[in-house]
């Protein structure tokens, strides 16, 4: 507020010093006995400008200051002291320009009555330049509180002006005005009885012209900075995103184009985090492959056959143990066993379709193909026999088996998730209940070893042929060459 009060200051002392100096009228001695006079009462009035300049400035950022003492996001009446105070500082310091206006008017014509027409047009074109000086003098001063009353309060569409109309005051408080006054000056000089002499005129041209430049310049500074901060703050934000920062935020600093435009980065950044974490939570219910397959081709039903991989692992005991333990061991149990099971499985780049109660059904080349599906789950489950067996209390059954089966979205259209069905998967869990009573506890058929690397079938040793349950022909089982005794 001392720097808008000190615009106003100056600009003051500039239309006094060129009304009293730079006008091209010959003193006379009327005008050299009152000029004492006029000086002092001039110099009272800036006093008692600035004093209630400052007292209005204290009483409207009052509840600003409330807030800023409470801490917190701002009420509505708080946000809006912040967000006009710039307008309504600008708007009582046009009041005592108008005021002093009057008094400088009245002053100048007892002494000069015919400079009394080219005083007023000095004073109201000096009094609206210094309105949109200080105005946006102000308002960048403010900025960081209002950008703070606009983040922690609900945005909204303030008395600011947009783009447009910043670039419009600045082109007429900066150019405009200054050139209407040199145009005033020759319009007098050609059209009336005062005869300015040819030194005298230039000298006040010239006079105009300096206030020009520098009243342009500061200006132009000012309003590019209240274009190109938020400019290059959008583009510091979508760097850091780019290099993968996810909690990215702008400061909003008005409610002009340029805040509604950091108002929506910072709600895009929003959506986007809810949707980063939306897709997070149905990788982790469906599988990072099956969500970033339906992400990219659409959540139709309907499958495909594909030639898969299919490893089931099932808790041996669970129900007695369910029933002697507490609950809480019971839980903490099968989350250490589904831990392990997705930790194998994932290294083994295959997919946890889902989890049956102390069981989990691991698929190998769907939904993402793969050429080497047995293989994978073959040595995923002689892997997961041992990591299983450092669990104390857990006793495990593991099936694998390999075949063509049907993958895709199955259910309803308002619910429904991706799986295998087929008979790679039926023997497998066949596989599982048989594996619960043989030492090494884990069991393959051959139709999986068959198409596995000779690196991996030399792991295995193939066993006799048997009859599973539910299954018309007979199954060559495997199991692996080692395994915990």
């Amino acid at each position: 507020m001392f720097s808008m009060l000190m615009a106003n200051m100056i600009g003051a002392v500039l239309v006094f010093a060129f009304v009293r100096y730079g006008m091209p009228i010959p003193e006379s001695a009327a005008i050299i006995e009152d000029r004492v006079r006029n000086v002092l009462i001039f110099g009272g009035y800036l006093l008692f400008a600035g004093v209630v300049s400052l007292t209005a400035a204290a009483m409207m950022l009052r509840a600003v200051i409330r807030w800023q003492l409470r801490g917190g996001p701002p009420r509505r009446s708080e946000q809006m002291s912040a967000l006009h105070a710039p307008l309504r500082q600008a708007i009582v310091h046009l009041v005592l320009w108008i005021l002093g206006g009057i008094i400088f008017v009245v002053l100048t014509a007892s002494e000069m009555p015919e400079l009394a027409v080219a005083v007023i047009i000095t004073v109201c074109m000096a009094a609206t330049t210094t309105f949109g000086f200080t105005y946006m003098l102000g308002e960048r001063i403010l900025r960081p509180v209002a950008a703070q009353a606009l983040s922690e309060g609900q945005f909204d569409r303030t008395l600011a002006p947009g783009v447009g109309t910043r670039l419009a005051m600045t082109w007429g408080l900066g150019t405009l005005m200054p050139v209407i006054g040199i145009i005033l000056l020759c319009v007098t000089q050609l059209t009336t009885d005062l005869v300015f002499s040819p030194d005298a005129l230039a000298w006040a041209i010239t006079l105009i012209a300096v206030i020009a430049i520098v009243q342009a310049f500061a200006l132009s500074m000012l309003t590019a900075s209240q274009i190109s901060d938020p400019v290059k703050q959008l583009r510091r934000a979508i760097e850091r995103v780019q290099r993968g920062a996810t909690d990215v935020r702008v400061e909003v600093f008005d409610g002009s184009e340029i805040g509604r435009l950091q108002v929506g980065f910072n709600r895009m950044m929003a959506e986007a985090d809810e949707r980063r974490l939306l897709r997070e939570l149905f990788g982790q219910h469906v599988g990072e492959d099956v969500a970033r397959r339906a992400l990219q081709f659409g959540t139709e039903l309907g499958g495909e056959t594909r030639f898969v991989a299919v490893l089931f692992v099932d808790m041996v005991g669970s129900t007695g143990a369910a029933a002697e333990r507490p609950p809480g061991e019971v839980v903490n149990l099968l989350n250490e066993f589904f831990r392990v099971v997705v930790d194998v499985v994932d290294r083994h780049h295959g997919f946890v379709n889902k989890f049956m109660g102390d069981a989990a059904l691991a698929i190998f080349g769907a939904p993402l193909d793969r050429p080497d599906a047995p293989t994978a789950a073959l040595a995923a489950a002689r892997e997961l026999r041992f990591a299983l067996d450092e669990i104390t209390g857990l006793d495990i059954g593991i099936g694998v088996s390999a075949g063509l089966a049907v993958a895709g979205n199955i259910g309803a259209s308002e619910r429904f998730e991706y799986t295998v069905i087929g008979d790679p998967v039926n023997e497998a869990s066949r596989l599982t209940e048989l594996a619960k009573l043989e030492p090494s506890r884990v069991l393959a058929s051959t139709s999986a070893l068959y198409f596995a690397t000779d690196e991996e079938q030399g792991e295995w040793v193939l066993g006799e042929q048997v009859k599973l349950r539910g299954r018309r022909r007979k199954t060559h089982l495997a199991w692996p060459e080692h395994y915990p005794e």
